[in-house]
């Protein structure tokens, strides 16, 4: 069984246990990160040295990284599916992984933490706007890919697709000024009808309750 640390609305924990759902491996979540700390304690250090969330252990295989992990368990239980055989797919989808983690994270994140983390009275407005213009520019280009792609790697969902599918859950659904874009718009539409989609990503990213039970 593959275990994995941290909580169920972060961004980057949502990644991994999609990517789980959709490949039918059996996993355990533990609680940690936000609220529920522990990520400081030398027991989780010993595992992920960043202090960061997710970290996983299959079969006393630890890793941690979301894009690196969901790569990792694509490769290795999901050969064909989500991690596709052909290189040029294959490339496909590792190029939207990165766009997500390098390109796209970096724009939109101060959005994220400005409106998700910060008490509202304590915003920088400015700050925000910046990041949610930057964000729409930088989303053309997805938006352009996806006319003519129904998945961002060919006809069906790889981990290019599962990088990026928890955090543009949270630009179209946080209150932000955002154009259409009809292409993204009916992308995610195909995500949402996918029941592991809705589990694991289609839930509250606005509060950390450490009350909520173990999924």
């Amino acid at each position: 069984m593959i275990e994995v640390w941290g909580r169920k609305n972060s961004v980057n924990v949502q990644k991994v246990l999609w990517c789980c759902e959709e490949l039918g491996v059996t996993f355990q979540r533990h609680d940690a990160g936000g609220l529920f700390g522990g990520t400081g304690e030398a027991e989780y250090l010993s595992r992920n040295p960043t202090g960061l969330v997710p970290t996983i252990s299959d079969d006393g295989f630890e890793l941690w990284e979301s894009n690196t992990i969901v790569r990792y368990l694509s490769a290795e239980y999901g050969s064909g599916t989500l991690w596709p055989e052909k290189a040029g797919e294959r490339a496909l989808a590792d190029k939207w992984m990165d766009y997500q983690l390098g390109t796209l994270w970096p724009a939109f994140k101060d959005t994220v933490l400005g409106l998700v983390r910060t008490p509202a009275e304590q915003r920088d407005p400015a700050k925000i706007t910046t990041s949610v213009k930057g964000t729409t520019q930088i989303l053309t280009a997805l938006e352009g890919h996806l006319e003519d792609h129904e998945y961002v790697a060919g006809p069906t969902l790889t981990m290019g697709d599962v990088a990026l599918g928890s955090t543009i859950y949270r630009w179209l659904n946080l209150d932000i000024d955002r154009p259409s874009m009809p292409n993204l718009q009916a992308w995610h539409a195909r995500l949402e009808d996918r029941a592991a989609y809705q589990r694991t990503v289609m839930v509250s990213f606005e509060k950390e309750d450490p009350a909520q039970p173990e999924d």
